[in-house]
């Protein structure tokens, strides 16, 4: 069987690992390994600041707190994403108006966005999907007409780039996800990249329960107290040791997983030509990871009938996010904006094939050749 996704493992988490329990006298966060992360993250993306967390759904959590989301506030985002995109603002008392999706990219159609805005728009929360940006300067630009937070979930874009600059660090903040099955991961993990300075300091108050704890581990307070409200979003120093090297192969995985993308565009545009399938279009602009490679079928009924066969020959294929107006809590908590064109059609003709470091080139032909198999017969 040739799974869907098998998690990386560099080799050196292991002995990361050991070295926290040999030495013993620090298992929880932000201790030295969660500096080391913390320090390359604001090198290799140039926020302001990066803090670990124990998810992305909990950075996100984090910015709708620092962002003072209340009751009757609206915050706009695509159907066409995770439960956790929606959920961080639902919590705080939050609207999600829902806006239609780009064919062409799968993110937010920029154009649609300023449809949505009303007097009780407090974010625009653009979900940059399968490692590939939103127009970003649209979005910034409508941001700044309206006075308007812009989150960036982009927990699917470690090392992806929008002309030139980290995803994650364009909006006030972005947050990042280190899921097992994301390109780096530590099991269960995620990140907020603070963008703005004024809200550096609170970042660490509400990440560390409402305290400053973290002033007082810096020698900066003689003693720490509850000073806002929070909660506890730091991970172990255990998720920490293990990520560490991981970020430290970024450039070398990133490498290895667009190589196996460019393996599958080019195995499978034959296909495309003859009006079997479509293929991801990443446009120059738009500086991707390699994090997924789908393809859509001409409609749904024939997405499944090919999910069915590729596991019939031991490939596990999958479709992905069912749109939240349609789910029984976005119809409670959301309501769609405008027209549902793409969100839905789109999404339902979309397979996700397998991608992963282990993965070799070999595989990937063998995958496309069934799938050239499934069309001919």
């Amino acid at each position: 069987m040739i799974p869907f996704n098998k998690p990386f493992v560099s080799g050196q988490e292991l002995f990361n690992l050991k070295s926290v329990v040999v030495q013993g006298n620090k298992f929880c966060g932000d201790g030295s390994f969660t500096k080391k992360c913390h320090t390359l993250l604001e090198e290799q993306t140039g926020a302001l600041k990066a803090l670990l967390t124990t998810s992305c759904t909990h950075a996100l959590e984090m910015s709708a707190l620092l962002i003072g989301i209340e009751p009757g506030d609206e915050v706009i985002m695509p159907s066409f994403t995770f439960v956790s995109s929606a959920n961080a603002f639902v919590l705080r008392g939050a609207k999600i108006v829902f806006v239609d999706i780009r064919p062409d990219t799968m993110n937010i159609n920029e154009k649609l966005i300023e449809a949505a805005i009303t007097s009780k728009t407090k974010a625009i929360v653009p979900v940059h999907y399968a490692g590939v940006g939103c127009d970003m300067d649209v979005i910034m630009d409508l941001a700044i007409k309206y006075d308007l937070f812009v989150i960036e979930d982009a927990a699917q874009c470690v090392g992806a780039k929008w002309k030139g600059k980290p995803l994650g660090t364009i909006g006030h903040f972005g947050t990042l996800s280190f899921h097992e099955t994301k390109n780096l991961h530590c099991g269960e993990g995620g990140a907020l990249l603070i963008n703005d300075e004024k809200f550096l300091e609170r970042s660490e108050v509400i990440r560390e329960k409402g305290t400053n704890r973290s002033k007082f581990l810096r020698g900066q307070v003689d003693k720490y107290s509850w000073m806002d409200i929070g909660s506890s979003y730091l991970p172990s120093e255990l998720n920490a040791a293990f990520l560490v090297p991981q970020l430290e192969q970024l450039e070398t995985i990133t490498s290895h997983r667009l190589g196996l993308w460019n393996a599958y565009f080019n195995n499978l545009s034959f296909l495309e030509k003859n009006g079997n399938l479509e293929l991801p279009r990443a446009l120059k602009k738009f500086e991707h990871n390699g994090h997924i490679f789908y393809i859509k079928c001409n409609n749904g009924e024939t997405r499944d009938e090919l999910i069915k066969y590729l596991k019939q020959h031991d490939i596990q294929s999958v479709f992905h996010y069912v749109p939240l107006h349609s789910a029984s809590a976005g119809m409670i908590f959301g309501e769609f904006n405008g027209k549902d064109v793409f969100t839905t059609i789109e999404s339902e003709r979309l397979i996700r094939l397998p991608m992963f470091y282990d993965l070799n080139i070999d595989q990937v032909q063998n995958i496309c050749s069934k799938i050239h198999d499934f069309y001919e017969n």
